[in-house]
């Protein structure tokens, strides 16, 4: 039971950001040590979702994911109470994680994801990836944050 009122909960929760969360920062600093320039919640004009890192020189959007927010089909485990409605939004989380990813490389960007359970793993993946294509494929058009 839930001791504050709806609105006040709902105050509560609005206040809740995203950004900067450990696993986000510790993925931005990974990729910066490999040298990459990364941005960092940039809206960029026309990309669509909300990367938490873009490498805008290699047309690179990176997104870390939560275990339990995405779906990890290691570590995710449903609640037990409330099930019907945390499988939709978690469900819908995956559905939107897939339209965005799809949405980026329609347009030409890459898409990563980067699992909270393997950010050492996940940024050597990216950065493997990265290496095979070569400055060749570098996108040189600045983009101001």
């Amino acid at each position: 039971m839930d001791r504050l009122t709806k609105a006040q909960r709902s105050r509560l929760m609005s206040r809740i950001t995203g950004d900067d969360l450990k696993p986000e920062t510790a993925v931005r600093a990974m990729l910066e040590a490999a040298g990459f320039v990364v941005y960092r919640h940039v809206r960029f004009h026309a990309l669509p979702g909300s990367p938490d890192a873009i490498v805008a020189d290699r047309r690179m959007a990176v997104f870390v994911d939560g275990c339990f927010w995405h779906k990890c089909p290691t570590h995710y485990r449903a609640p037990k109470t409330r099930r019907a409605a945390w499988a939709r939004k978690i469900d819908g989380n995956v559905r939107r994680d897939r339209r965005v990813r799809a949405a980026l490389r329609k347009i030409g960007w890459r898409a990563y994801t980067v699992r909270e359970c393997n950010l050492e793993g996940g940024v050597a993946r990216i950065v493997a990836a990265m290496k095979r294509i070569g400055p060749d494929k570098i996108w040189h058009r600045r983009i101001k944050p």
